[in-house]
C-alpha cells in the first residue's frame, strides 16, 4: 500500500488542492500531527476518514502502529499545517517507509518558507532553508552560516524573535531581512528593512504567531574586504569615539566579515 505525504493549507483552507482531499478521502488512515486541526481541515470539507495522531514525542509507538497500517491499506501524513516532513517529525515515518520499501507519494500543497522567500523581495535564485535555530549555541550556528552566499530562511517563535534578530545582527551584520507571520491568513504580514532596523520594529510591535525569517546572503567574495582594509575602518571608527563593540558591527557589515573577526583584529 502506499504512504501519501499530503501538503495542507499553512492558513487559508482554499489553498488546499483537489487531488490532497480526493486523497484525504479514499486513504483508509489520515496521520496526523495535531489532530484538533486535522479535525478542523477535515470537517470543512465533509471527510470522515480515520485519523490518528502523530507527533514529536509519540513517533517511536506510532511509527510501527502506521507501518501495520500500511499493510491494510493507503495512509496519508499531514503535518499541523504545510508540507509534512519540513521542520516537523514527518521525517522518521517517511524514512522507515522508505526502508520498509513502501511506496511514498507526494501530494504538493503550501509550505510557509517558499510563500516567505517569493514574497520577501530578495534573490530567490539560490536559497537555504535553516529552519528553526537551536535552543543552545544558536550563536555557533549563525557564524557557520556567515559565509554563506544563498538566501537564508528561518523559522522562528515570537517569545525568541528579539533574541534571535539580536544575535543575528551580532554575528550576520546588518543584512538585508523580511519578517513574515500569518502567511496567507487575515493578518497576513511582510515586514522588509534590514535586521537592525527590524530590532527597533519588533520592539515597538511586539511579536504575535509564527514567524519566518528571510535573510540575504554573504556579500560576494570580491566584494569582501581584506584585512588591512577592515584595520584601517575598524581604527578609523575607534578615532570617531565608538566602542570596540560598535566599530567592529559597523565595520563588519560594511567589509563582508563576521563581527568577532573584527572584533579580535581591535587587540
Amino acid at each position: 500500500m502506499t504512504l501519501y505525504i499530503v501538503g495542507t493549507p499553512i492558513g487559508n483552507l482554499e489553498d488546499i488542492t483537489l487531488r490532497a482531499l480526493r486523497v484525504l478521502r479514499e486513504v483508509s488512515l489520515i496521520a496526523a500531527e495535531n489532530t484538533r486541526k486535522a479535525g478542523t481541515l477535515l470537517s470543512h470539507f465533509q471527510i470522515a476518514t480515520p485519523v490518528t495522531s502523530y507527533f514529536e514525542g509519540n513517533e517511536r509507538r506510532r511509527i510501527p502502529e502506521i507501518l501495520d497500517a500500511l499493510e491494510r491499506g493507503d495512509v496519508a501524513l499531514i503535518s499541523e499545517a504545510g508540507m509534512p516532513g519540513v521542520s516537523d517529525p514527518g521525517y522518521p515515518l517517511i524514512a522507515a517507509a522508505a526502508e520498509r520499501g513502501v511506496p511514498i507519494v507526494p501530494i504538493p500543497g503550501p509550505s510557509a518558507h517558499t510563500a516567505a522567500l517569493v514574497v520577501s523581495g530578495l534573490p530567490t535564485d539560490q536559497f537555504l532553508f535553516v529552519g528553526f535555530l537551536p535552543r543552545k549555541h544558536a550563536d555557533d550556528a549563525l557564524h557557520a552560516l556567515a559565509p554563506i552566499r544563498a538566501t537564508l530562511v528561518f523559522y522562528e517563535a515570537p517569545h525568541r524573535l528579539e533574541q534571535t534578530l539580536a544575535l543575528m545582527y551580532e554575528t550576520l551584520g546588518n543584512r538585508a531581512i523580511a519578517l513574515c507571520r500569518e502567511l496567507t491568513k487575515l493578518y497576513e504580514e511582510v515586514w522588509r528593512g534590514d535586521v537592525e532596523s527590524a530590532q527597533a520594529w519588533v520592539a515597538a510591535h511586539p511579536p504575535r504567531g509564527e514567524y519566518t525569517l528571510v535573510v540575504a546572503g554573504a556579500v560576494d567574495d570580491h566584494a569582501v574586504w581584506d584585512e588591512e582594509r577592515v584595520r584601517t575602518a575598524l581604527a578609523e571608527h575607534l578615532a570617531e569615539g565608538f566602542s570596540r563593540s560598535q566599530a567592529a558591527r559597523e565595520v563588519a557589515s560594511l567589509a563582508g566579515w563576521e563581527r568577532r573577526r573584527v572584533y579580535e583584529l581591535g587587540d
